[in-house]
C-alpha cells in the first residue's frame, strides 16, 4: 500500500462515521454556493472518494442536489426543511430565556435553569444579576444534588421508596459546615421540600451563597428542571429569598405553559 492511501485511511477513520454526513451538510451550509467533492474535502479533511460517496447517497435521498454545472452539490429541499424546522424548534430556548430574563428582572439576582445530569444538576441557562459582586457558576457548570436547591428540589420531587434510593446512590460530601452529609438529615429535608413545593441551599454549597429553587413541571404535574434564585450572603438572606418564591412559582407556570403548549 503506498503513502498516499494509507494516509487516506488514516484521515478516513479519524472522524467517527455517524459524524461524516453532518460535516458535509455544515461545511455546505456555511458556504454561498455550491461545493465540490475536492472543495468538501478541503473543508472537512475526509477523503475525495469519501465524501464523493457520501454526496451521492444524501443526493439520492433528497438532502443534496447538483449545481448546474454537475460538479458541485448544494442543499436539497429535505436538507432546507430540516434547518428550517430546527430554527423553529429554538423558539421554546428563546421563550424560556425571555422567562428567565423577567425573573431576573423583577428580583434583581441571578436566576437559572437548572437539569439533573448523571453528573449533577446543570446548568441549561441562566441570566445574570446587574450587580457586578456575583457567584459565577457558568452556563455548563455541574453542582451537587444534595447540597443545592436545584438538586434539592429535583429528589424531593421523586417518589418516596424512589428517593430513598437515590440519595443512597449519591456521594454526599461536605463542601461547608452546613452541608448535610447524611442520608437520614436529607431525606427528612427533602420530605419537608416535597410538602412545600420548594427548597433552599443556605451556604450548603458555597460558603457566601443562599439560593432557593422551585420544580418546573409539565402539564401532568411531572419534574422537568429547577428554576433557582441565588445570590451572595451580604446581599441576600433567607428570608429575603423566600419573599422571591412568588415570581419564582409564577415563572414556573409560564415556563411549564411555554415548553408544553
Amino acid at each position: 500500500m503506498s503513502d498516499t492511501s494509507s494516509q487516506t485511511g488514516a484521515d478516513d477513520a479519524r472522524i467517527p462515521t455517524n459524524l461524516r454526513t453532518l460535516l458535509l451538510l455544515e461545511a455546505l451550509g456555511h458556504s454561498d454556493k455550491a461545493m465540490t467533492p475536492t472543495e468538501l474535502n478541503a473543508s472537512v479533511g475526509l477523503p475525495k472518494q469519501t465524501v464523493h460517496r457520501l454526496c451521492t447517497t444524501l443526493e439520492a435521498e433528497g438532502f443534496l442536489m447538483r449545481d448546474d454545472d454537475g460538479k458541485g452539490f448544494r442543499a436539497a429541499r429535505r436538507t432546507r426543511l430540516l434547518a428550517s424546522g430546527l430554527l423553529h424548534a429554538g423558539w421554546a430556548n428563546i421563550a424560556r430565556h425571555q422567562v428567565l430574563s423577567q425573573v431576573a428582572s423583577a428580583v434583581e439576582e441571578t436566576v437559572n435553569y437548572v437539569v439533573p445530569e448523571e453528573a449533577g444538576m446543570r446548568y441549561l441557562d441562566r441570566v445574570d444579576t446587574s450587580w457586578s459582586f456575583r457567584i459565577q457558576l457558568p452556563i455548563g457548570t455541574n453542582v451537587p444534588f444534595h447540597c443545592t436547591a436545584s438538586g434539592k428540589v429535583f429528589m424531593a420531587s421523586l417518589a418516596p421508596k424512589a428517593r430513598r434510593a437515590f440519595v443512597s446512590s449519591i456521594e454526599m460530601s461536605r463542601h461547608t459546615r452546613a452541608t448535610i452529609t447524611t442520608p437520614d438529615a436529607l431525606m427528612e429535608e427533602l420530605k419537608t421540600i416535597s410538602k412545600q413545593g420548594f427548597a433552599e441551599d443556605n451556604e450548603e454549597f458555597l460558603d457566601g451563597m443562599v439560593a432557593i429553587a422551585v420544580p418546573v413541571c409539565d402539564l401532568k404535574g411531572r419534574y422537568v428542571s429547577s428554576l433557582a434564585v441565588h445570590g451572595p450572603a451580604q446581599r441576600m438572606s433567607i428570608a429575603q429569598a423566600r419573599e422571591m418564591l412568588p415570581a419564582l412559582q409564577s415563572a414556573a407556570v409560564k415556563l411549564r405553559d411555554a415548553l408544553f403548549v
